[in-house]
């Protein structure tokens, strides 16, 4: 195997077939499908790796993919994909603008999905021909924004037997050809937390009459943060930020229940598994204070996405072998939540961030807005860069020794 040009090969593919990929991803963002109603997108996949030989299986719920390339002893390796949008109203103005009011791909999810096809379509291509040391597990993952589609796969088995774990997504701020790697944690955890607070009401004009509740919970929403900041260590940025407050529905009137609802986001595991008991001690205390009651509903979200050393060094290589040594760029720890942090818990793997800024461009759509987009000359670096960590991987399972001190990739990656 040694001396194989893979990178031209990458190449030789990719003349063939981007078109095509680009068309795929745009009717994908034509027609986006919010968490666990991937139906129409489903079938898509399923539909295209079936047309290149592959047996793909549905999801027990009728959404999502897993699908197995390859064959034999060597080891097992997933690469996997997101397909669900967001419920965000599409705002560019494109060919390919969402038809579906209130839904788009705002997040890249449709990119991430098409990247993944045709590195299916590539590996595929590699088995055939007898190239492949061993097997991929593709993974067309639902509900990453519910979040709540990793653990759907996982109870499926999707993980069953797998050595380790890759993926990507989409980052505006970094340029086409460009990935982002970091070693350790690279997301947050992200929790979801709903108080609702209830005391005696009455007239304005008598507050001592009441439990004055708006007061009270003016206090909760300011006194919660600050004083959960004192009690972890400053390092795992646990933070407690709010979204939505309601009391009350007139002036004049001291409301007898009220309601805040936040997130909780965590650089750090061990902070993260403390973060509930903490919140709740924290919220009895002040609310007693006060004299109101106080009920808590805390909402796991997902923990931090951790990147296995070993794995962001076999993305690094692949990344370097097949676009560049200077591809690689430093990444910080976002305090977004990601779900594929749930599959890092059980399996070795790594996280990396896909460049889709089109080099130069001052503009700066980010996601989760309408306005985003990407630079579609993207999806063939996603697809070089997923075929090679697939392989890279691959051969390094096949390695008698991780100590040994050969090169992690087997192959001649550089034209």
């Amino acid at each position: 195997m040694r001396g194989r040009n893979l990178r031209g090969e990458l190449d030789t593919f990719l003349a063939g077939r981007e078109r095509e990929l680009i068309d795929f991803r745009r009717d994908l963002h034509m027609h986006p499908e919010l968490a666990f109603a991937e139906y129409r997108t489903t079938q898509r996949i399923v539909e295209r790796l079936t047309a290149a030989g592959l047996v793909p299986s549905v999801l027990p719920r009728g959404t999502g993919v897993i699908c197995e390339v390859g064959s034999g002893d060597g080891p097992t390796v997933a690469l996997r994909a997101d397909i669900d949008a967001l419920p965000v109203p599409d705002e560019k103005d494109v060919a390919y603008s969402s038809t579906v009011p209130g839904v788009c791909h705002a997040c890249g999810h449709d990119v991430h999905t098409t990247i993944l096809l045709g590195t299916s379509l590539f590996l595929a291509q590699q088995a055939e021909a007898g190239l492949l040391p061993g097997r991929v597990r593709l993974i067309f993952q639902p509900a990453e924004e519910l979040p709540g589609g990793a653990l759907e796969v996982m109870a499926s088995g999707g993980i069953s037997g797998v050595d380790r774990i890759f993926g990507l997504h989409c980052d505006p701020r970094l340029d086409v050809g460009k990935v982002g790697l970091k070693a350790g944690p690279i997301t947050s955890a992200c929790d979801k937390v709903s108080i609702r607070v209830s005391g005696p009401g009455g007239h304005t004009a008598r507050p001592h009459l009441t439990a004055d509740l708006v007061f009270a919970l003016a206090k909760i929403l300011t006194e919660l943060p600050a004083a959960l900041s004192r009690r972890v260590d400053p390092r795992s940025s646990l933070s407690l930020v709010w979204g939505r407050v309601e009391a009350g529905s007139v002036a004049n009137a001291i409301p007898d229940d009220g309601i805040a609802e936040g997130t909780v986001r965590c650089l750090d595991e061990t902070a993260w598994h403390a973060a509930p008991d903490m919140i709740k001690t924290l919220l009895e205390s002040v609310a007693g204070a006060y004299g109101v009651e106080a009920e808590m509903d805390y909402v796991r979200g997902v923990p931090p996405v951790v990147n296995d050393e070993v794995s962001v060094q076999m993305l690094t290589e692949a990344a370097e072998g097949v676009l560049g040594e200077d591809a690689v760029a430093p990444t910080e720890q976002s305090l977004g939540g990601e779900d594929f942090g749930w599959y890092l818990e059980s399996v070795p793997g790594a996280y990396g961030r896909l460049g889709t800024r089109t080099p130069g461009s001052t503009h700066l759509a980010d996601i989760h807005q309408g306005t985003f987009d990407v630079d579609e000359t993207a999806i063939g670096t996603g697809v070089r860069f997923l075929a090679a960590t697939a392989l890279t991987a691959l051969w390094e399972g096949r390695r008698p020794s991780a100590a040994s001190t050969e090169p992690l990739l087997a192959l001649n990656l550089d034209n």
